[in-house]
């Protein structure tokens, strides 16, 4: 009959209504759960944030390694300070990179252990006449974690281990230093494992650590987990994302980033809530953490 149809029509109409009626909380709750996935992602790493850890000291405005760049980084009042450790031909440890040794001398192919200390100071000398640039001297690395280590809640030591001596007795080098200055606070690493191994026979007492980038001669990334004993990995920050933080943190692994010097990088690396960020511009890893700090509050992101 024509009332039964109309009440059918008016049933499923009722039905539509119904069913409607669900979607906008339903989109509302999925908008919701998302935009609280994405808030974790952003501000979940303010409770415990990541080290600041300025590469070769502050060298936005200084020579890198310099005790100037040291001075800026700790003014900066940065968590952390990685210093590059080479060793001299005649046996010294330095606080300096191939790079920086090349650069100063003007010969690309320059290593640390061919060249004296005192050779090394004297192009230092040259270098700093011919450019606009002073107090750039090599320190000893043992004058800048003297004056590094008691500022800072970590230093670490890269060890470069060259030509002609390589690893030769290279660790027991590092180790002497460590206990002259008594460091408590020190994470030493290098691309060799066998620094690492050699430290930790000389010293249970030592932080060591072991560097995870791409082994060029295979094409495929190093092992994640090696070097029984050690604590830290530095990991080349595009090789990083959840899964290998993971399997890190599983096996009591902290990551370290290196070297993140663009913005995008750094939020990136706060996102998967790495331990350290290693940076050449340690104030913009600041800025930028404050920045987002100052929005996750704002947005009512409340710690724990």
């Amino acid at each position: 009959s024509e009332k039964k149809k109309a009440r059918d029509r008016l049933f499923r109409l009722l039905l539509l209504l119904a069913a409607l009626s669900l979607v906008p909380p339903a989109f509302f709750h999925f908008r919701l759960r998302r935009f609280n996935r994405m808030r974790e992602r952003s501000c979940g790493w303010i409770p415990s944030p990541p080290l600041v850890c300025a590469h070769g000291g502050d060298s936005t405005n200084a020579f890198p390694n310099s005790m100037d760049a040291f001075r800026m980084a700790l003014d900066a009042r940065v968590d952390c300070v990685e210093v590059d450790v080479s060793r001299s031909s005649d046996g010294t440890l330095l606080a300096l990179h191939d790079r920086d040794l090349q650069r100063m001398s003007g010969n690309s192919t320059a290593k640390v252990g061919h060249w004296s200390t005192h050779e090394i100071k004297a192009v230092t000398t040259r270098f700093q006449l011919s450019k606009t640039v002073r107090n750039q001297e090599v320190p000893k690395a043992e004058d800048a974690l003297e004056l590094i280590s008691q500022s800072v809640r970590q230093v670490i030591l890269d060890v470069k281990v060259g030509p002609p001596s390589f690893e030769k007795g290279l660790a027991e080098d590092v180790m002497s230093i460590i206990r002259k200055t008594n460091c408590k606070n020190c994470v030493i690493w290098a691309k060799s494992d066998d620094i690492g191994r050699d430290l930790i026979k000389l010293s249970k007492d030592v932080m060591v650590g072991y560097i995870v980038m791409m082994d060029w001669s295979t094409g495929r990334r190093m092992e994640l987990v090696r070097i029984e004993g050690a604590k830290v990995a530095g990991v080349y920050y595009p090789l990083i994302h959840e899964k290998l933080m993971k399997v890190m943190h599983r096996n009591d692994r902290k990551v370290y980033a290196w070297t993140v010097d663009d913005s995008d990088s750094m939020k990136r690396m706060l996102y998967e809530q790495v331990d350290a960020i290693v940076t050449s511009n340690p104030s913009l890893l600041q800025q930028l953490m404050q920045e987002i700090r100052t929005e996750c509050m704002e947005d009512g992101f409340a710690l724990p």
